[in-house]
């Protein structure tokens, strides 16, 4: 089991996720505004102490788990419908 942060796994989860960010932002339901947009405030956060931690402290281990949290917010709201998305490959939801 290869369990090494690399600089590509890295550049690959935070194309994932500022993707995934981009997509949750355009599919808000409109019904809940307020809650979506507290998700994506928390996603948006996450996603830049990400590249802090990467950019300023050059801590690969605490990019990486600060992309995960930016990305279980996205995924948890998809699954709650908080974002009207139809993508498995980038939200754990149902195509």
């Amino acid at each position: 089991m290869n369990s090494t942060i690399t600089s590509e796994k890295l550049q690959k989860y935070f194309s994932i996720t500022t993707e995934a960010l981009e997509k949750a932002k355009k599919a808000l339901d409109a019904t809940r505004k307020a809650q979506a947009e507290d998700f994506l405030d928390m996603a948006s956060r996450y996603l830049a102490d990400a590249h802090y931690f990467l950019d300023k402290k050059q801590d690969a281990v605490l990019a990486f788990a600060a992309l995960n949290y930016a990305h279980g917010w996205l995924d948890a709201g998809a699954r709650i419908g908080l974002f009207k998305v139809k993508d498995s490959r980038l939200f754990t939801v149902d195509d």
